[in-house]
């Protein structure tokens, strides 16, 4: 299978997300690294981004509101390759309405093979690594190609 490699450039594109019950912990998360966050491209689902832009002073760009397809938003910017990291403060106890676009979230993030913290403690050991100031390459399957090999064995 033929595979593409990818490049995470020095400065990052970091997606910035949390459940309502951990929106409070990722504003105090951002506090803590502003100085390292402010380094990067941020975004984020809408009230969220808000939040953090509120609170901290960190320029995020908003999406929509995660329930409102937010999530789906970034995931798309995943397949567009304009998103290199994904924060996702999740909230284990507590269903979400709109856990079907966080599954879909999470598998695309996957599939392109994306970094993806989805706790606090992830985050620290994700921002805190040496690739965080540096370039990373990675590979992936050639989706493209998958797809065209697909189709042509379609009568």
């Amino acid at each position: 299978m033929n595979e593409i490699t990818l490049t995470i450039g020095k400065q990052k594109h970091i997606a910035l997300i949390a459940h309502d019950g951990k929106k409070k912990e990722m504003i105090e998360w951002c506090e803590w690294n502003k100085e390292l966050l402010r380094k990067h491209f941020l975004c984020g689902t809408g009230t969220t981004a808000r939040l953090i832009t509120d609170k901290t002073g960190l320029t995020v760009k908003a999406f929509n509101s995660g329930p409102l397809g937010g999530d789906q938003q970034i995931g798309a910017r995943i397949v567009e390759t304009s998103i290199d990291i994904v924060i996702f403060f999740c909230d284990p106890l507590y269903a979400q309405p709109h856990d079907p676009d966080v599954k879909a979230l999470l598998r695309i993030a996957n599939v392109y093979d994306i970094p993806i913290a989805t706790n606090k403690a992830s985050a620290d050991f994700m921002i805190t690594s040496r690739l965080m100031d540096r370039e990373y390459e990675h590979t992936v399957i050639n989706f493209n190609e998958v797809e065209s090999d697909r189709l042509s064995g379609i009568c």
